[in-house]
């Protein structure tokens, strides 16, 4: 490719990439402007159903920290999921939050504005700023009566079906897992990585042929052996692979997406928009999870710009309430790949909101994110 027009893919692309938010903001007019936004907080942990195992590590319960914005009588709910390789705390979380003053703001439909302050607050703390993203956008939906699929222009049922995800684990519970799934959903994800991956996708194979994706978690050290794994895998019924090896050994993993007859998926090799371009050519498509980029506002602008480069597009997740898997379904029409099943892995959520339907998770009709609290939840600063 020559260099003008490597210029040119790049200039479109971020055009592209930075939309503003929807156009119905700018009719918007406050309520009152004497009314001022307040930001309050709640630890929360979540219980899992099962225990979780990756290749790494293991839990059963995800600390999470449950946000609220309220402003005219009006509420929006965030949320930020804390596993532990985030790297950020309920304690790191709130204090972040504890910097934040959004009493400049006369209006909370001035995203661009409020969520750069945000940002600029201090580095990182992206599940943090990904709790006030989230609550901004749902209060902004309720202010103008809208679910936001409808702003972005969305198809709410033009999804792709949620995978159902089976963690490391004996072949016992491994079959006990998949039949559980069977009926609800239509494609499942096997977590791999180790040095018995066959062992877990033969288990599963004892029970269901339904397609399936792997997620390696980085687990996979050598190019060579990875396309082996990978070549069987297909011969299985899997569709696509995610984070096949180390995240910082891009040479090697485009060396293998190159030759891989499936497609290949970026999760911790990827965080921010600014990522995205490094990738392309490295990674067949980007999985975007909100904890990682900040919320709504930057998810929206990374999928449009990987579609405009070209690449596949999955929406993901953490263990995670209703709250935020609610939020990121207001997104997702369209998108080749989802694994949104994060609210469904755990016993205690707290939130109502997008439901799954024929293996699809569906966005609500409410307003904003569409959610609403299932049990009483005591919010402070």
């Amino acid at each position: 490719m020559d260099q003008n027009r490597r210029n040119f893919l790049k200039t479109s692309a971020m055009a592209a990439a930075f939309l503003t938010v929807p156009s119905v903001f700018s009719q918007h007019k406050p309520k009152s402007i004497s009314s001022k936004m307040k930001l309050s907080w709640t630890p929360y942990d979540l219980e899992l159903r099962h225990t979780f195992t990756i290749s790494g590590f293991s839990r059963k319960t995800t600390p999470v920290v449950l946000t609220k914005i309220e402003f005219d009588g009006l509420t929006g709910y965030g949320e930020a999921s804390l596993p532990p390789y985030l790297g950020e705390t309920q304690a790191s979380v709130i204090e972040f939050l504890k910097k934040i003053d959004l009493s400049a703001f006369s209006d909370p439909t001035h995203l661009d504005e409020i969520l750069e302050y945000v940002g600029g607050i201090a580095i990182n703390n992206t599940a943090a700023k990904a709790a006030v993203d989230i609550a901004l956008h749902d209060l902004a939906g309720k202010i103008i009566g809208s679910p936001w699929y409808k702003m972005y222009g969305l198809d709410k049922t033009d999804v792709p079906d949620t995978t159902f995800t089976i963690g490391i684990d004996t072949d016992d519970v491994v079959r006990e897992k998949t039949r559980e799934a069977l009926g609800r959903f239509n494609i499942l994800k096997v977590k791999v990585g180790v040095p018995d991956d066959k062992r877990m996708i033969e288990a599963i194979r004892s029970v269901t042929d339904l397609p399936l994706a792997v997620d390696a978690n980085q687990g996979w050290k050598d190019r060579h052996v990875a396309l082996d794994m990978i070549h069987w895998l297909k011969e299985k019924g899997v569709v696509m692979v995610e984070q096949p090896m180390p995240k910082v050994d891009l040479d090697n993993i485009a060396r293998l997406t190159e030759v891989s007859p499936l497609p290949i998926f970026a999760d911790e090799s990827l965080q921010r928009l600014t990522d995205i371009e490094r990738l392309k050519g490295v990674f067949s498509g980007i999985n975007i999870k909100l904890m990682k980029c900040t919320g709504m506002h930057e998810a929206w602008k990374m999928r449009n710009f990987a579609e405009t480069l070209g690449m596949k597009v999955m929406m993901g997740c953490m263990t995670e309430t209703s709250c935020a898997i609610s939020a990121a379904s207001q997104l997702y029409a369209g998108m080749d790949f989802a694994d949104l099943d994060g609210a469904l892995l755990i016993a205690n959520d707290c939130f109502d909101g997008a439901t799954l339907e024929n293996g699809k998770i569906i966005a609500s009709d409410l307003p904003g994110i569409g959610v609403r609290l299932n049990k009483k939840i005591e919010f402070g600063r």
